[in-house]
C-alpha cells in the first residue's frame, strides 16, 4: 500500500527496500512459532484439562505439520500467481482463527479443525515457501545469508515465545499462553498490507545485487495446482530432487515433528518440570538461531552437499547421546548446544543446491515440494513419538531412531553431483 512512497525514502538512506522485505517476512515467521512452535508445550496443560491421550493430541499436531509441509509447493505457486501480499495476509488470518477458534474447544474433533485443519493450512502458505520466494526475488548478493535470517525467525519465536507460554500455561492454563501468538500474527498480517510488495521492480529497483531492474516475470496463466503438480513432474525425473527431498524428510522427522513435539514432556517423564524444560527447548532455540544465520553465510562460500554432511551427522550424534545426558540440566545444556545449533541450518544450504540445480525461478517451487518431504517426516514423528510414549512407556525408541536416521541423510547427501552455480556482479545497495 505505502511501499512505493516508502522505498524512495530509504534508497536515499543506503537501504534496499529488499531488506525491509526481510524483516516483514522475519515477522511473518515469528508469529507462526509465536502462534504454533508453542503447541508442543501446551500437551500436558491440555491433558490435564481434558484427560485426552498423548496419541490423541499428537494426531492433530501431526496433522497441522503434515498439512503445513503439503501446502508449500501450492503456496509457491499461489505466491507466483496472486503475489506475496493476498498471500501473506489470507495465510495469517487463517492462522490467527485457528488458534483463536481453538479457545472455545471442548471436544476431539475441534482440536483436529484448528489445531490441525487451520493452522496447518495457514502456516504452510507461508514461513519457507515464503522466505525462499523473497531471497530468490529480492537478493542475488547474500541470498544465502537472507535465507539464514528468515529461517532463524522460527527460532526467534521459540526463544520469545516457549518459556513464556509454559510459565502462562501453569499459571493460567494453556488458553492463555496462546494470546501472544495470536497478538503478534495480527500485527504481522496487517506490516505485510501495509509495507509489502512482491517484486523489486514493483517499486523501482533492481535485486540486491543487481545493477539493473528486471521486469517481473508475467503471472502464470494456468492456476496454482496446476503449476506445483508440473513443477513435481519435473522434479520426479531429477535424482537430485529425491535425495533432497528424502534427506529433508528426515530433516523433518528429527525436528519440528519430534523435538519440538514431545522434548517437553519426554524431560517430563524423567522429572523435570515444564518451565524447565521449556528453557531448554528455548535454548536449543538461541543456538539455532545462531547456527542457521551462520550456516546462511558459509552457504554462500562452500560446497552445501559438505555443509549437509556435516549438519546431518552431528544432529543424529547428539540425539543418540540424549539418553546419556541423565536428563539433568547440565547434561540437557549440552545437548540443546550441540542439536540447536544445526536444528535448522539444514535450510539454507538445501534452498541453495534446489536453485543450483533447478534454476532461479523455478528453485523456490522445487523448495515447496521438497519442504513437503520434511514435514511428512515431521507428521510421522509426531504420530510415532505419541505412540512410542503409550505403547512402549518412552519416547527414546523414537528418538533413537531419528538419530540413526540423520546418519543415513548425511551419506546419501554426498550422492548429489557437484554444482557450480555462475559467479554474480555484487552491486552497492
Amino acid at each position: 500500500m505505502f511501499a512505493l512512497q516508502l522505498a524512495p525514502f530509504l534508497a536515499r538512506r543506503g537501504i534496499h527496500y529488499g531488506w525491509l522485505m526481510v524483516a516483514i517476512t522475519f515477522l511473518v515467521a515469528l508469529a507462526s512459532a509465536g502462534a504454533l512452535g508453542i503447541l508442543g508445550v501446551l500437551i500436558l496443560p491440555l491433558q490435564r484439562e481434558t484427560g485426552w491421550e498423548t496419541a490423541a493430541i499428537s494426531g492433530p499436531l501431526g496433522l497441522r505439520l503434515l498439512l503445513f509441509g503439503v501446502m508449500a509447493p501450492f503456496a509457491a505457486a499461489l505466491l507466483q500467481r496472486y503475489g506475496l501480499v493476498r498471500v501473506v495476509t489470507l495465510a495469517m488470518i487463517l492462522s490467527f482463527m485457528g488458534v483463536f477458534l481453538s479457545l472455545f474447544m471442548t471436544q476431539i474433533w475441534q482440536l483436529w479443525l484448528t489445531w490441525g485443519v487451520m493452522t496447518g493450512i495457514g502456516t504452510g502458505m507461508t514461513v519457507l515457501a515464503l522466505g525462499a520466494t523473497v531471497a530468490n526475488r529480492w537478493f542475488v548478493a547474500r541470498r544465502g545469508l537472507v535465507v539464514g535470517m528468515l529461517t532463524a525467525a522460527g527460532a526467534s519465536g521459540q526463544i520469545i515465545f516457549l518459556p513464556l507460554a509454559a510459565w502462562m500455561a501453569q499459571d493460567g492454563g494453556w488458553r492463555e499462553a496462546l494470546v501472544p501468538g495470536l497478538a503478534i500474527c495480527a500485527a504481522a498480517g496487517l506490516l505485510m498490507v501495509l509495507f509489502g510488495t512482491s517484486h523489486p521492480a514493483d517499486v523501482n529497483q533492481p535485486a540486491y545485487g543487481e545493477d539493473r531492474i528486471t521486469p517481473p516475470p508475467p503471472h502464470p496463466a494456468h492456476n496454482a495446482f496446476n503449476t506445483a503438480i508440473s513443477g513435481l513432474a519435473e522434479g520426479s525425473n531429477s535424482p537430485a530432487f529425491w535425495i533432497l527431498f528424502g534427506t529433508f524428510l528426515i530433516c523433518g522427522l528429527s525436528t519440528a515433528g519430534l523435538v519440538q513435539t514431545h522434548f517437553v514432556p519426554l524431560c517430563a517423564d524423567y522429572g523435570m518440570g515444564e518451565v524447565e524444560a521449556a528453557g531448554v527447548l528455548a535454548l536449543m532455540g538461541a543456538f539455532n538461531f545462531v547456527g542457521t544465520i551462520f550456516s546462511g553465510w558459509l552457504s554462500d562460500r562452500y560446497d552445501c552437499r559438505k555443509l549437509l554432511f556435516w549438519y546431518y551427522g552431528l544432529r543424529g550424534l547428539s540425539l543418540l547421546w540424549l539418553p546419556m545426558s541423565d536428563f539433568s540440566l547440565y547434561g540437557l545444556s549440552i545437548f540443546a548446544i550441540f542439536y540447536g545449533l544445526d536444528w535448522i541450518a539444514t535450510v539454507p544450504p538445501t534452498v541453495k543446491l534446489a536453485a543450483q540445480h533447478f534454476g532461479r525461478d523455478k528453485g523456490p517451487l522445487m523448495f515447496g515440494w521438497m519442504f513437503t518431504g520434511h514435514q511428512i517426516g515431521a507428521g510421522i514423528a509426531a504420530v510415532m513419538g505419541g505412540m512410542s510414549r503409550d505403547n512402549l512407556g518412552s519416547y527414546l525408541p523414537a528418538f533413537n531412531a531419528a538419530g540413526v536416521a540423520c546418519l543415513i541423510a548425511a551419506v546419501a547427501v554426498l550422492a548429489l553431483r557437484r554444482h557450480e552455480p555462475p559467479p554474480v556482479r555484487v552491486a552497492v545497495a
